[in-house]
């Protein structure tokens, strides 16, 4: 199987090579460059912090970040840089891509590009996301090609992807956790994954999508130099319209490493911002989440968004703990400024009063909720 994978591997990239080298070129004389970007601050109440409880939570610096879009003679440019503090893992690219409008309804993308599984852009309406996003499973990107159909009735989109993005390009080190999208660090990492999606618009309108998602491909172990590999597929519904927002998930996902003797399999070791933490290697997560949009359209307010996303991850493993999360909030529109205020609870959670390490693994059976109330404002140019 791995065999089979580097070939379709070799192929993908040398035929997307000369797609873009070869395709006739639009008649675009002159290059065309945006940017933009945004300046967040974040205020947080933590219900596990008591020394942050004493003082009535932090307001602090959240991220700085740069977009940068161009095009020229048909070629286009999308890139994404990320500056958070140094204890949130300091700078990063989130996405970057190299792309190529084949005509406007398809086109192919090559470099830090965003893996087609789930929901996307986000499976969620809050500023924390959903359960997913912390197992690598949404809003992720990593170093490949896809490519994108999106028709009238029927959206297709394919990828392919060598590996996560790798900082140190060294014959034996591991994977870096300085990333925006959790991926696998430690001792395994990942390699040569394809990825299909198909979503289905029953009434010819973005108002209802049904789709299907599924992954696969390796892990290499740095110990043992054998490959093992990870799976996951997923069915999903959207529905949108001009008041309503409505996501719902249900995934399953398996990771099978080749460790050296005597380390568990039951666990596998994931990493962004900085900090890796465990994960549990087969497990289910099923979401929802629903947003009400009202219409302002005031000189200070355009409009607000109220909604409510839970996730709830089921452990296969016996003696771990399941995981859940909730987040309950609004955003309020005005104009170039978004505020999201959240009031995040979490069970079992690393990001919401756990001890980070074991979480996503194999718990606490002794856990209680913990909440966060939250505020992030930001400015977006």
């Amino acid at each position: 199987m791995q065999r089979t994978l580097r070939l379709i591997s070799n192929c993908i990239l040398i035929s997307s090579f000369f797609l873009m080298l070869f395709t006739k070129l639009n008649a675009q004389e002159d290059p065309e460059l945006s940017v933009g970007g945004a300046l967040r601050f974040n205020y947080n109440y933590s219900s596990w912090k008591e020394g942050q409880k004493n003082r009535g939570g932090d307001f602090g610096y959240d991220l700085f970040r740069l977009n940068v879009n161009g095009s020229y003679q048909g070629i286009y440019i999308d890139a994404e840089y990320r500056f958070y503090s140094r204890g949130f893992g300091g700078d990063f690219l989130k996405h970057g891509v190299f792309g190529y409008n084949i005509d406007e309804k398809r086109k192919v993308e090559v470099g830090l590009a965003k893996v087609p599984f789930g929901i996307e852009r986000y499976n969620s309406h809050n500023f924390f996301l959903n359960l997913p996003y912390y197992v690598g499973l949404e809003d992720d990107h990593d170093m490949g090609i896809t490519y994108t159909y999106n028709g009238d009735r029927f959206e297709y989109h394919f990828g392919f992807f060598k590996n996560a993005e790798e900082l140190r390009f060294g014959s034996n080190t591991e994977a870096s956790s300085l990333r925006y999208s959790y991926d696998i660090v430690g001792r395994n990492k990942e390699i040569n994954q394809v990825n299909g999606k198909i979503l289905f618009k029953p009434d010819n309108t973005p108002k209802h999508k049904i789709g299907a998602s599924a992954k696969y491909g390796g892990l290499y172990n740095l110990d043992t130099e054998e490959n093992g590999d990870r799976y996951a597929f997923a069915v999903h519904y959207e529905y949108k319209t001009e008041d309503w927002f409505i996501k719902a998930q249900a995934l399953k996902a398996g990771f099978n490493p080749e460790n050296a003797q005597g380390q568990t399999r039951n666990i596998i070791k994931m990493g962004a911002y900085g900090v890796p933490y465990e994960v549990a290697s087969n497990f289910e997560i099923y979401n929802v989440g629903i947003s009400r949009i009202f219409e302002a359209d005031t000189r200070l307010v355009k409009h607000i968004e109220l909604y409510n996303d839970f996730g709830f991850m089921n452990k296969r493993t016996p003696g771990f703990e399941n995981s859940f999360m909730n987040v309950t909030g609004i955003l309020i529109n005005s104009g170039f400024i978004y505020t999201y205020i959240d009031y995040a609870a979490g069970y079992n959670h690393s990001w919401l009063g756990g001890n980070f390490e074991d979480d996503f693994a194999a718990g606490n059976p002794d856990a209680k909720w913990e909440a966060r109330f939250n505020i992030n404002v930001g400015y977006y140019f």
